[in-house]
């Protein structure tokens, strides 16, 4: 597993947690890289910098994802889904060190590995969109 990709399963355990437990991301991260045992992993600062991307940009992101997802709301997906569109989403937007194409295949494929047999497909449908009109 690469260093972005372990960044980015982290930053989905911190989203994911804050989701679920309606907690703010912020205090949520902080606590994860609080008891995270020195040496800190050399992913962090990536999955520092999703996190907080993910919270600097929540709003315009979570218009983008109920905008371009047919006929789902952002409460309907599934939470895992959700937390890996967004992640995606501030990448295909606010990254410019990450080619479109890496961001959409690195959250279907931790989808694959993390979510229902359906998710990837609907995130690649949705964060193609996103990809083609949005940026």
């Amino acid at each position: 597993m690469t260093a972005r990709r372990k960044a980015r399963k982290r930053a989905l355990d911190v989203l994911y947690q804050a989701d679920l437990r309606g907690e703010p991301r912020g205090s949520v991260l902080t606590a994860y890289v609080a008891n995270l045992e020195e040496p800190k992993p050399g992913y962090l600062p990536y999955t520092v910098q999703l996190v907080e991307g993910v919270e600097s940009h929540a709003v315009r992101i979570d218009e983008l994802l109920s905008s371009y997802a047919e006929g789902w709301t952002l409460e309907r997906m599934p939470v895992v889904d959700r937390n890996l569109a967004r992640i995606a989403v501030y990448e295909l937007l606010y990254n410019d060190e990450i080619d479109n194409p890496v961001a959409i295949t690195e959250a279907v494929e931790l989808a694959e590995a993390l979510s229902t047999d359906d998710s990837p497909r609907f995130l690649n449908g949705i964060l193609g969109r996103i990809a083609d009109y949005a940026t």
